[in-house]
């Protein structure tokens, strides 16, 4: 088997070599697809097991069936043929025909219905769970929530780690997880129960996990579940598998499963990285403080449907270079951060009130920008929110 994957491997470099492609851009992801993959990922679930057996198993059956209708019909082709005497039959119908070809097909049905709803009826019990976290969709990153079990509180922003300037420049060298590595992965024991907690604040989305047997909808204004229980240590890799936005490929989703101990020793960490970061919304900050904290958190969030330098996507997005909005009363922009305009979503979930207030605050003074009130405090925009 390894002696295989390594000829496809070599065959697959020297074919992109001769198109003048680059060798390395043809490698496997752990945790992720892998090249000349042609069938599930290894599934390191009990679910996700039982869903690759149904897979064999049905292709074993349709195999079966196209074997056995085939045959019967080139058999009857071949061998009732007139060009050797063979006539065709005068008979309109057959009682025993038609109850064969009703119970059969009945069976068969039956017969692959039953360990299907067997394992759909497991995919959907998702009690006595060790772990609980929600997870909401949102163009174009990840939140989760970790809401029960050891980790409770913990809550963070999952996005694409790969660095822009690789997506744009097609000549610039991709990493091995390129498109599927993000910022902060997900991390979970190994051998525990998780529940998947999924919605949406803008459209719809889905999490999925191949390796683990897992795809479930994250749908606005509606709450789903799904559960997993990883019993092997690694990094796996998913990604959002409904049509999103135009920024669908760039929604990655990466689990970490990890040991007992080492689970507990990141979560002592990012309960403290959280409190240290958590910012006091009655500080009061200096313009260009806000600017330079509002530039991250523009980078990180705005930038993909206004562009870095303001211009927005004409007949998409609108422009914040010039923008009325940004150049009026402040009070207006933040009520349109907080709480989202047509296609922009409303951010007062995903961030917080110094980000908000700093975000504003470097709109109001980039590019040709010369807003009047050219700042916004952290306290303004946590009135706002009552």
């Amino acid at each position: 088997m390894k002696l295989a994957k390594r000829l496809q491997s070599l065959t697959l470099g020297a074919s992109l070599l001769a198109a003048g492609l680059p060798a390395w851009a043809v490698v496997d992801s752990p945790g992720g697809p892998a090249v000349l993959q042609m069938n599930f990922q290894p599934p390191v679930t009990k679910i996700a097991e039982q869903i690759y057996d149904l897979h064999i198993l049905m292709l074993i059956i349709c195999l079966v069936i196209f074997v056995a209708v085939f045959g019967v019909m080139f058999y009857s082709i071949i061998k009732h043929r007139k060009s050797v005497g063979h006539k065709a039959a005068t008979f309109h119908e057959s009682t025993t025909v038609e109850i064969a070809w009703t119970v059969v097909p009945f069976l068969i049905v039956i017969g692959m219905a039953l360990p299907a709803t067997k394992t759909v009826v497991a995919m959907k019990d998702t009690s006595n769970a060790d772990l609980t976290i929600k997870v909401t969709g949102m163009q174009w990153k990840w939140g989760y929530d970790y809401l029960k079990g050891e980790g409770e509180g913990i809550s963070f922003l999952s996005n694409l780690a790969t660095p822009r300037e690789q997506i744009t420049d097609p000549s610039l060298k991709k990493n091995d997880n390129y498109l599927i590595e993000v910022d902060n992965p997900v991390v979970v024991p190994v051998n525990k129960k998780v529940r998947i907690v999924t919605t949406a604040n803008d459209v719809i989305h889905s999490w999925t996990i191949p390796a683990f047997g897992v795809k479930q909808d994250a749908i606005p204004g509606f709450v789903r579940d799904t559960w997993f229980r990883a019993e092997k240590i690694g990094t796996y890799r998913g990604q959002c598998v409904e049509l999103c936005g135009k920024d669908h490929a760039f929604m990655p989703i990466v689990v970490n499963v990890v040991s007992d101990d080492d689970y507990k020793k990141w979560v002592d960490e990012k309960k403290k990285e959280m409190a240290a970061k958590a910012d006091d919304p009655t500080k009061t900050w200096t313009v260009d403080e806000l600017k330079q904290r509002g530039e991250k958190v523009y980078a990180a969030n705005c930038v993909t449907c206004h562009q870095a330098n303001g211009k927005g996507l004409p007949g998409a997005f609108p422009a914040l270079d010039g923008s009325p909005v940004v150049n009026g009363p402040r009070a207006d922009q933040i009520h349109l951060v907080l709480n989202g305009k047509n296609a922009m979503p409303p951010w007062k979930g995903s961030l917080n009130d110094t980000e908000i207030a700093a975000v504003i605050t470097y709109t109001r003074n980039a590019w040709s920008n010369k807003a009047a009130e050219n700042i916004v405090q952290p306290a303004e925009v946590l009135a706002a929110r009552k």
